[in-house]
C-alpha cells in the first residue's frame, strides 16, 4: 500500500507522551505448553499463504454494508471501486472450506483497523478505505468488515480448519492529511477506542512527521521521514506514535492472528521496525513478513537485504516477483528467473521465509497483461514449488481480472465472483500445497538449475536426501526433447504430481555418480509443467530446516522444524546454552530463548533422546527489551559521493564494532549536511559504549578519534535520542 511523512523531530524519552489506554494484558508465550500442542505457529515454511482483499471476497453479513458508523461509503451497484462493495469476515469465514479444499493453510486479510469514516475526495470523488490502509482508530475493528465477535469468529473457525491467520498490519501512517486542510476528510487524525488522541493539524506530542511529501523513492531520508499520497506519517521514534502502536498491535495479538504482513517497511527506519518486532515477538511468537518494493538494480536493493537480515523479520520477494512476471507473462528468457533465484538465496540469510507471489494488491493482475490461462497456471506452479513461502492473490484460482485502465489499482480487486472447485488452477494449487507438507525439500530445500533455455527451466529442490524435481516449458508453441538432465532422486520411476494436469508425465532415473543420476530423455510439450518427488526414509539424526521468529530475547518462544527429531522429548540448546522445551514431535520442536544464551547469533541446535544431533541454524539472540535510539552526530568530516557515516559499538545491538557495512548501524542520513542521523535497535536501560565511523566508496574505514562515547539508553517502552560531536 501507500503512505505520508512529515518530521514531529526526534522525541526524547523524557518528552511527554500521549495519554494511551493499555491494550489490555496479553499473555506472553512461557513455557508451558499444552499437551500435544504446539507453542506457536511462527513457522510457515510449509505454508500456502491466501491473500484476500476483505471488501472484495464475499459479502457474508449485508447488514454492515453502510454501518451507521461510517455511512455513505458503500456502493450498492459496484460502480465506485473506490468505496466498499461489502466483503467481511462473516464472508471469509463461510467460505473456509472452499480455502481449506484448495490447501490453502494460511489467509492473509486486509488491514483491520476502524478505517477513516468519512468520505475522502480525491479528483472530486468520494473514496473509502475499502483496501484497510487509511487506519483511523488502530484500537477497533473496521465496522464494514464486522464486529469484534465476526473477527473472533473467523480467526477460531479458520483455526478449527487448518488455516492460520494473518492480519496486514500498517504503522506507517494513518489516513489522508492536507496540510493546509485542517477539515480535511478527518486529517490523519487517530482514536484509541474511539478517544480522540492526534491528527495531522493537532499533534501536541508530535505523532506525524511534516517534511512535506517525497518526491525521489531512492532517498533513503525522504521514503523514511516524508509523506507518500497525503497520508499522514507516523513518527515511530517519537514516544507518542511508538507507544500508540505498540499497544494498539497487542490488542489484535489478544485476538489470535498467527502473522503479521507489514505494510511498508521501506518507508521506516530499519531500527525502529526492529525494535517494533522485538515488541511483537515478546508479545506473541508470530511469523512476520513486510513490503519492501524493491528489486535487484534498485538504489535501495543493499538496505532491503540489511533490513531483512538483521530486523528480524522477512519480506515480500519483490526481485523475484518481478522476474516471474516478466518471464511467465511478458515471455523473457528463463535465464532471468534462474538468476533471480541465484541471486537471491545468496543475498538473503534466511531465503526459504521469502514471500513468492505472482500477483498482488498493488500490481495489475497478470491476466490483464497476458490473457494466457496456462502461463498463469505455470507461473503458479513456479511459485508453488520455489524457495521461499507461496502466495495466492485471492480469486486467481478462478482467473479473475478486470482489464480497465490496464488492470491497474483499483481495478486489480474486482469482486470475487466464483468459487468453483473444478478450475485447473484451484487443482493445481491443491496438489502442490499437499507436496509441500509431505516433502520437507519444497520447505527447506537449496534450487539448483538442472536444465536450461529460453523456454525451459529444469530446478531441483534438496533438503538433504529428499528431492523435488520442476519442469516448466512456457513457449506456446514449441516442444523440448530433455537429454542430459541429471537429478539427485535415486533410480526408479516417478509419476508426475500434478496428475498430468499440466500435460506431465512420469520420467525414469536410472543410476549414476555424485549425486547425478541420468533421467531418461523426454519432450516437454508447448505450455507443460511437471513435478516429480522423492522421499527418502527417516534419517538417523535430526535435519533443521527452519527457524522462526529468527530473533529475540530471553523468554521468547521459537519454532525449530525439520525432520528426524523424533517422538520423545530430546534437547535444545541456543550458543550452547540448553532452552526449555515447550514442544516436541518428529517434524517441529518449540523451545524457550534461556537466559544463559550469549547476545548476538548463536547456532541452535536440536538432540534427539538419547543421541544424535543436528545441524545448526542461525538465531540472533538480543540483549534484552528493545527500544529505538536516535543517533546524531555534527561535524563529520567530509565525504565524497558513495562515502557514508555508520555507527558501532561494545554489544550485539551495535554490531560488537564491527566495520562491515552489513552489520554496522546505518547508512545515517544527511539532510543537513554534516550533520548526520539514524535509528538504532538499542537494549533497553543499558550503559553502551560506540563510535562513528566512515566508510569510504572503497570499503576504507575512518574511525572517529578520542575516548568512546558513552550513554545509557532509554527504559522499556521508551524512544530517545542523543547527539554527539565527531
Amino acid at each position: 500500500m501507500r503512505l505520508l511523512r512529515s518530521l514531529a523531530w526526534l522525541a526524547t524519552a523524557a518528552a511527554v507522551a500521549c495519554v494511551l489506554s493499555s491494550a489490555g494484558s496479553l499473555v506472553r508465550p512461557t513455557s508451558a505448553a499444552a499437551a500435544g500442542s504446539p507453542a506457536t505457529k511462527a513457522d510457515f515454511t510449509g505454508d500456502v499463504i491466501y491473500q484476500i482483499i476483505t471488501d472484495r471476497f464475499y459479502d457474508g453479513n449485508t447488514s454492515n454494508d453502510n454501518p451507521a458508523a461510517s455511512p455513505n461509503l458503500y456502493s450498492a451497484d459496484h460502480s465506485n471501486w473506490t468505496l466498499y462493495w461489502g466483503g467481511d469476515w462473516a464472508g471469509i469465514t463461510q467460505k473456509i472450506s472452499y480455502l481449506a479444499n484448495m490447501g490453502v493453510t494460511a489467509i492473509w486479510i486486509s488491514p483491520a483497523v476502524e478505517n477513516v469514516n468519512v468520505p475522502v475526495v480525491i479528483n472530486g470523488v468520494n473514496q473509502a478505505g475499502y483496501h484497510g490502509y487509511w487506519g483511523m482508530d488502530f484500537y477497533a475493528p473496521e465496522p464494514h468488515f464486522g464486529s469484534w465477535a465476526d473477527f473472533d469468529n473467523l480467526v477460531s473457525t479458520a483455526h478449527a480448519n487448518g488455516i492460520k491467520v494473518i492480519l496486514d498490519w500498517a504503522p506507517n501512517h494513518s489516513n489522508p492529511a492536507d496540510p493546509n486542510d485542517p477539515s480535511y476528510a478527518k486529517n490523519g487524525s487517530i482514536y484509541n477506542n474511539g478517544s480522540f488522541v492526534a491528527s495531522y493539524s493537532n499533534d501536541p506530542n508530535g505523532c506525524f512527521h511534516k517534511n512535506g511529501s517525497i518526491s525521489d523513492y531512492n532517498d533513503l531520508y525522504q521514503v523514511w521521514y516524508k509523506s507518500i499520497v497525503n497520508l499522514a506519517d507516523f513518527a515511530g521514534e517519537a514516544s507518542c506514535a511508538n507507544t500508540y502502536l505498540r499497544n494498539a498491535v497487542d490488542t489484535w495479538l489478544s485476538h489470535g492472528v498467527d502473522g503479521i504482513r507489514m505494510d511498508a517497511v521501506k518507508l521506516m527506519p530499519t531500527g525502529w521496525v526492529k525494535a517494533y518486532d522485538d515488541h511483537i515477538f515478546n508479545q506473541k511468537s508470530v511469523f512476520v513478513f513486510g513490503e519492501w518494493f524493491d528489486s535487484n538494480g534498485a538504489t535501495l536493493w543493499p538496505e532491503e537485504i540489511k533490513f531483512a537480515n538483521t530486523a528480524g523479520q522477512s519480506v515480500q520477494n519483490i526481485d523475484l516477483n518481478t522476474a516471474i512476471r516478466d518471464v511467465f507473462m511478458n515471455n523473457g528468457n528463463m535465464s532471468e528467473l534462474d538468476s533471480a533465484v541465484s541471486r537471491d538465496s545468496s543475498s538473503f540469510t534466511y531465503q526459504n521465509q521469502l514471500v513468492n507471489s505472482v500477483d498482488t494488491q498493488d500490481i495489475p493482475r497478470f491476466l490483464s497483461v497476458n490473457n494466457n490461462q496456462t502461463l498463469l497456471n505455470e507461473a503458479y506452479v513456479f511459485d508453488l514449488t520455489a524457495r521461499g513461502i507461496p502466495c495466492i492473490y485471492y480469486g486467481d484460482e478462478q482467473y479473475l481480472h478486470n482489464d480497465t485502465n490496464g488492470g491497474a489499482d483499483p481495478y486489480n480487486r474486482p469482486m470475487m465472483s466464483s468459487f468453483s472447485q473444478t478450475t485447473t488452477l484451484y487443482q493445481i494449487i491443491q496438489k502442490l500445497s499437499a507436496l509441500r507438507r509431505t516433502n520437507p525439500a519444497l520447505r527447506y530445500g537449496s534450487s539448483t538449475q538442472r536444465w536450461i533455455n529460453n523456454d525451459v527451466y529444469v530446478y531441483e529442490r534438496q533438503f538433504y536426501g529428499d528431492v523435488v524435481l520442476v519442469a516448466i516449458n512456457k513457449s506456446t508453441t514449441t516442444g523440448y526433447n530433455l537429454s542430459g538432465l541429471y537429478t539427485a532422486m535415486p533410480a526408479g520411476t516417478y509419476s508426475d504430481q500434478l496428475n498430468g494436469l499440466m500435460g506431465g508425465s512420469s520420467i525414469t532415473v536410472t543410476s549414476g555418480t555424485g549425486g547425478n543420476n541420468p533421467v531418461d530423455a523426454f519432450t516437454l510439450g508447448p505450455g507443460r509443467a511437471a513435478v516429480w518427488s522423492y522421499v527418502e526414509g527417516a534419517p538417523a539424526a535430526p535435519q533443521v530446516g527452519n527457524v522462526d521468529p529468527v530473533m529475540g530475547r530471553t523468554g521468547d518462544v521459537v519454532a525449530v522444524t525439520g525432520r528426524g527429531f523424533g517422538s520423545t522429548t530430546g534437547t535444545v540448546t541456543v550458543g550452547g546454552a540448553a532452552a526449555t522445551v515447550n514442544y516436541w514431535s518428529d517434524t517441529e520442536v518449540d523451545f524457550t530463548v534461556p537466559s544463559g544464551a550469549p547476545a548476538g547469533t548463536q547456532q541452535v541446535v536440536v538432540t534427539k533422546a538419547g543421541g544424535g544431533s543436528s545441524n545448526s541454524i542461525s538465531y540472533n539472540v538480543l540483549s534484552g527489551s528493545q527500544v529505538p535510539l536516535t543517533f546524531t552526530v555534527d561535524n563529520a568530516p567530509p565525504t565524497n559521493f558513495g562515502d557514508n557515516v555508520y555507527l558501532t559499538g561494545n554489544d550485539a545491538e551495535l554490531s560488537n564494532w564491527s566495520t562491515s557495512a552489513p552489520s554496522a548501524i546505518g547508512r545515517f542520513l544527511a539532510p543537513n549536511y554534516p550533520t548526520w542521523f539514524d535509528v538504532a535497535s538499542v537494549p533497553a536501560s543499558s550503559t553502551v559504549q560506540y563510535k562513528y565511523i566512515i566508510i569510504r566508496s572503497d570499503g576504507s574505514v575512518i574511525w572517529e578519534g578520542g575516548s568512546n562515547h558513552q550513554i545509557t539508553t532509554p527504559a522499556s517502552g521508551s524512544t530517545g535520542s542523543v547527539t554527539d560531536g565527531w
